[in-house]
């Protein structure tokens, strides 16, 4: 298994604080079944500023950890940046990464109770730039749960989106559980990953979250999953279906 959202890197963000830490969360990938794992610290989200080269440099120190303790997990470079209107110059100055800098897809983080209102001018801009932006745990967005239309225009316009593991297993509550299915179910999410920090409260529940899914949907849908994640991390081109408007329950039978 891939997993492609992961704060593994220690010391950087609030994710792993110190090696030890990593060495956890790689022990727990694998036990997990995930392979490969790519390394997304925050970038610019008011309190981490984490830039290409340094998290190339640390990639590297921790693969390098990681072969020396026999643990097998390979990490890869990437990035979660929080949504700000210089991103694409940063990207072509060599400061934004791609997901293992492959210059093909870029994640995207929303505050988590609003989307700024340049977010589709530079979603837009993004993909001007050759790029495909994945936003990041769209369900655990109160704008977007609030209005899931506002989603739907950005997928429609190109935008793919990732939802968390722990959504779907319930971690973050009933509403967003509910909203991560109302999301699959409509199109309008691509791929599957942890976004773990830790072994304990955000730990990864990969395996947890797909058997979920299998249970719901069957194996085609777990696929689908899995063939986008090695998508994204080769820099092919993801499986999508056209996406779909969620359409609100109607109350009292008021139409």
């Amino acid at each position: 298994m891939i997993d492609i959202h992961s704060h593994i890197l220690p010391g950087i963000d609030d994710g792993a604080q110190v090696l030890e830490d990593s060495l956890d969360m790689a022990r727990q990938a694998v036990s997990e079944g995930i392979h490969t794992l790519i390394a997304t610290p925050h970038h610019q989200n008011g309190k981490y500023i984490n830039e290409k080269s340094s998290i190339i440099q640390r990639v590297n120190q921790l693969n390098a950890e990681l072969e020396k303790q026999k643990i097998p997990l390979t990490i890869l470079p990437g990035q979660e940046s929080r949504i700000y209107g210089e991103l694409v110059e940063d990207y072509i100055e060599g400061k934004v990464l791609t997901l293992n800098d492959n210059h093909k897809y870029v994640f995207i983080e929303f505050p988590s109770s609003q989307v700024p209102r340049y977010a589709e001018q530079l979603l837009f801009d993004v993909q001007s730039e050759g790029l495909t932006p994945i936003i990041v745990h769209p369900e655990r967005n109160s704008k977007l749960l609030e209005n899931p239309d506002l989603l739907y225009n950005f997928v429609n316009k190109g935008a793919l989106t990732q939802v968390t593991a722990g959504s779907v297993t319930g971690r973050f509550g009933k509403k967003i559980k509910k909203f991560s299915f109302d999301l699959i179910n409509a199109n309008l999410t691509h791929v599957i990953a942890s976004d773990a920090h830790n072994v304990s409260g955000r730990n990864f529940l990969m395996a947890e979250a797909m058997d979920v899914i299998r249970k719901e949907y069957g194996m085609d849908m777990i696929e689908q999953f899995y063939s986008n994640a090695l998508a994204i991390t080769d820099g092919a081109v993801c499986f999508k279906e056209s996406p779909e408007k969620i359409m609100k329950k109607k109350f009292l039978g008021i139409f």
